[in-house]
């Protein structure tokens, strides 16, 4: 009983692009939100790190539809068009693969309003830009759901370390949303 090698070859390429992809999300979210903190900012980094924020968004959301398009070839999940399109039209966890989907298309929509930036204003862009949390929200509980080495201590790790950069820049950043809310000293 002899099992060709290329198997698995598909799931192995879509499980390793979808961790890239999470890599790339969690460090363009973690990114960004150092950027609107403003904390960290010296003259000079600010473009490069922008121009890096950009890249990764990219390299984020190209990672993530190569997940889901390998999947396509997966001769034991067999997903179908709509199985990668259409959340909760999939047997094999529905929910959390529907969190993948949507977090997909929710991050390439949210992506491309940087491109329309100036036509819609940059007040309305920076609100809907802020939804991109959610993004990584829906990509974390995606692979902690749906990953089948969810419950691995590699993967586990990953997402750890990838979620620590996160949490501290949202940190930093909601402690400076809040401290722009208090009333200065001596003010009633």
């Amino acid at each position: 009983m002899s099992r060709d090698p290329l198997d698995h070859g598909w799931w192995l390429v879509s499980r390793a692009t979808g961790i890239v992809a999470l890599l790339a999300i969690s460090a363009t979210v973690g990114l960004g939100l150092l950027l609107a903190s403003r904390e960290h900012r010296r003259p000079g980094l600010a473009a490069a790190a922008t121009g890096l924020h950009e890249h990764l968004a990219l390299v984020g959301l190209l990672g993530a539809a190569v997940h889901a398009v390998t999947l396509l070839g997966d001769p034991f999940l067999r997903p179908g068009l709509s199985g990668i399109l259409v959340p909760f039209a999939i047997g094999y966890r529905p929910a959390w693969v529907a969190a993948g989907i949507a977090a997909l298309v929710l991050g390439a929509l949210l992506g491309l309003t940087f491109y329309a930036r100036r036509r819609i204003g940059p007040r309305r862009w920076r609100s809907a830009h802020r939804a991109v949390v959610v993004v990584w929200v829906l990509a974390v509980g995606h692979a902690l759901g749906a990953g089948t080495d969810a419950q691995t201590p590699w993967l586990r790790a990953v997402l750890l370390a990838s979620a620590a950069p996160v949490l501290y820049a949202g940190v930093l950043r909601l402690a400076r949303a809040l401290d722009g809310r208090r009333p200065a000293a001596g003010r009633a």
